[in-house]
């Protein structure tokens, strides 16, 4: 699995090339002058740092993703779970939920992918 820990910068970036990809890394390097004010050489360090993750990969010049913006918080979330709650995804929802109301719809959602999962939808 990927090292899924990313700092601030690493972050903002992930999100261009997700909104983006496929893209060319020159394009990228465009993109990221334009929305990151970056040279390009700190785009192609990034890049790279992220590929050396296993989260993007460039091939050829077309840089795209080998893990997807929603597999990517997936895993950043369980291992937030696993790590600060001993995974216990129970004990996570009681310290989330504490002091916090939820609407009607909010739960009937809640219940539908618990219902779902039970019923191995997902």
């Amino acid at each position: 699995m990927a090292e899924i820990e990313l700092g601030e910068v690493q972050t903002a970036f992930a999100e261009i090339v997700w909104k983006n990809e496929p893209v060319s890394s020159g394009e990228l390097v465009k993109i990221c002058r334009t929305e990151l004010d970056w040279k390009k050489s700190t785009t192609y360090t990034v890049l790279r740092k992220l590929c050396e993750k296993g989260i993007f990969k460039n091939v050829d010049g077309i840089v795209s993703s080998v893990m997807s913006r929603e597999q990517f918080y997936s895993a950043k979330s369980e291992k937030f779970v696993e790590d600060t709650f001993n995974g216990s995804l129970p004990q996570f929802i009681a310290a989330f939920m504490s002091g916090k109301k939820i609407t009607e719809k909010e739960a009937d959602e809640i219940q539908k992918l618990i219902d779902d999962f039970k019923g191995g939808k997902k």
